[in-house]
């Protein structure tokens, strides 16, 4: 039991480590990003990521007794690097930056989903529309700056009615090709324009259901965005509700890195595993400091 135990706890720190020189390697780290599309010299450094936060319409198609097919439409607000608490508007005025997100995708009832495709697209909205009925929900508003396709990898964990797992992680991989972004905005850490070249993109988001989403987020994103006709939309006096295993909306809140395209960049299970690991090495550690 004794060397079994080893063994685990052995491939485990392995695999940690695999992920952590994956993340080391390929992660872009101290890139720099300008809200305003001014330039390197003026932009600011990320030390990894952008914080996003949003809302989703979820609508699933049965396929079998467990299965299903999925179509997700949401809106981002994104205001912040590294959760530092500084809008980007405080030092930008007009870096207000908010994306649009369609995607597809399989699942099993009370089991995993995984995308199979869709786009990013990320805009800079001077005048700050995000959350009002200009547009989508105020998402799609100003200059489009960034262009991705969701890859057919990523997704997260379900319960019995499709809906996500509480506080459930939910990963999205996404490619931009040479041109899909826009010139001044994104940079690596020696001023080269990423816009010249392909870039990956992946987020770790938080998802929970909402129960009682607001009139106009119903309107805007249920019912514009995702073409849902049924209640809580025009021409239905109905009040909007969430039918579980059907439809419904989530809220997510998260992080949003670029990669190399190459890049292994390690799922959440493997970033969990990768957390038992340390756990256990902290417990062994622990012992041997006690038998010393």
């Amino acid at each position: 039991m004794k060397l079994l135990k080893k063994l685990a706890l052995g491939t485990a720190l392995a695999v940690s480590m695999g992920a952590a020189q994956a993340q080391s390697q390929d992660v872009l780290n101290n890139w720099v990003f300008n809200p305003i599309g001014g330039g390197f010299d003026s932009g600011q450094e990320i030390n990894e990521y952008l914080d996003v936060n949003g809302n989703a319409f979820i609508n699933l198609n049965r396929t079998g007794p467990n299965s299903f097919t999925f179509t997700e439409h949401a809106v981002f607000n994104i205001k912040q690097a590294d959760s530092n608490g500084q809008d980007f508007d405080d030092n930008y005025a007009g870096g207000n930056i908010s994306a649009i997100f369609e995607a597809t995708g399989t699942g099993t009832f009370g089991g995993s989903f995984a995308f199979t495709g869709g786009t990013i697209r990320m805009y800079q909205n001077a005048t700050n529309q995000y959350g009002g009925t200009e547009g989508i929900y105020g998402a799609d508003l100003g200059n489009l700056i960034a262009s991705f396709n969701v890859l057919a990898r990523g997704g997260g964990m379900v319960d019995g009615n499709g809906d996500p797992t509480d506080n459930g992680q939910v990963s999205v991989f996404a490619q931009a090709d040479a041109g899909s972004l826009a010139p001044g905005y994104f940079f690596r850490a020696n001023g080269d324009d990423l816009s010249e070249e392909a870039i990956l993109s992946f987020a770790f988001t938080n998802a929970n259901t909402i129960g009682d989403p607001t009139a106009r987020l119903v309107e805007e994103v249920a019912c514009q965005f995702a073409g849902f006709t049924g209640t809580g939309c025009p021409n239905n006096g109905d009040a909007y509700a969430n039918v579980p295993g059907d439809y419904f909306f989530i809220s997510s809140n998260g992080q949003f890195k670029l990669s190399e395209v190459d890049a292994e960049v390690p799922e959440p299970g493997s970033l969990a595993l990768f957390g038992i690991a340390m756990l256990g090495a902290g417990v062994v550690a622990r012992k041997r400091a006690r038998k010393a």
